[in-house]
């Protein structure tokens, strides 16, 4: 039995991938923002399950939540970090407000850097617990930018070189970090950015904001399931030697060729034509 934390295990990824964790025999830590889940999930999951309460924003709940695990764990020391916590503004560049913006780099970037920095102790960083693991949830859209997305991209650009120092500053103290980029998944993320439907009517992108359902629809149809992802996440947290990026997405091959190949003019023109089509011209 290994321990794990995972944050953000009400639901998608993080509910799936605390499953294949529990199922597997280990302990799994998975915060949560409401106590009503932790009432709930503490009843679908089991007595291995130990609910975290907390927002990833809240710096004084992250610190409260570690002294509990380190009530548990003893000496012990936790296997793998999942941070998978987040979550997803869009919209026109233009129109997106700065608040918004706020927002969007203060779940995923900043509370991605609290959880890490307050738990690296029970990771064994800087003393002689037994060494674990971190895997920082990313995203495809962290090398590849579409329109309408820029708020969460950015988040998700950030994550990538927020990952790269992190891995390469805690090689000297045996910790290793992987960072894993999904592409769409199969979660209830894609039914919350359909309530942006309306929001930009008055404005220039109206039209194409019209018929973004059905794009989101068509998106949603293609989905990686979950349970793929938490199958490779499990995988890499027991594995010795892992890559220090994995991409998972559907036509993966057209991501690769979209980061690695394409010009940036060219992939400027391929998002201009999905645009004149959600146009309807």
């Amino acid at each position: 039995m290994n321990n794990i934390l995972i944050t953000g295990v009400s639901s998608g990824i993080g509910h799936e991938t605390a499953l294949k964790f529990l199922r597997s025999g280990d302990r799994v830590f998975g915060s949560v923002r409401k106590e009503e889940d932790a009432r709930s999930l503490s009843a679908e999951f089991g007595e291995m399950f130990v609910p975290l309460l907390f927002d990833i924003t809240d710096e004084k709940a992250i610190g409260e939540a570690r002294e509990k695990v380190a009530g548990i764990i003893g000496d012990a020391h936790l296997h793998c970090l999942i941070n998978n916590a987040g979550m997803s503004v869009n919209g026109p560049m233009a129109y997106v407000s700065i608040e918004e913006f706020k927002k969007q780099f203060d779940i995923n970037i900043y509370g991605l850097i609290r959880v890490t920095q307050i738990f690296l102790p029970l990771l064994g960083f800087n003393n002689e617990r037994k060494k674990g693991k971190i895997i920082n949830i990313g995203s495809a859209a962290g090398r590849v930018t579409r329109p309408f997305m820029g708020p969460y991209a950015a988040s998700k650009h950030a994550v990538e070189a927020i990952s790269d120092a992190w891995r390469r500053e805690l090689m000297a103290f045996g910790i290793d970090l992987v960072l894993v980029e999904p592409g769409p998944i199969k979660s209830k993320i894609w039914s919350k950015a359909k309530q942006y439907d309306n929001s930009y009517a008055d404005t220039p992108y109206a039209a194409q904001y019209s018929n973004l359902s059905a794009a989101i629809d068509q998106i949603e149809d293609n989905a990686i399931p979950t349970e793929q992802l938490a199958n490779l996440l499990y995988t890499i947290a027991y594995r010795k030697k892992n890559r220090a990026r994995y991409l998972i997405a559907p036509k993966k091959w057209m991501v690769w060729l979209a980061i690695h190949v394409f010009p940036d003019r060219m992939l400027d023109k391929m998002f201009f034509k999905q645009l004149k089509k959600l146009r309807g011209e």
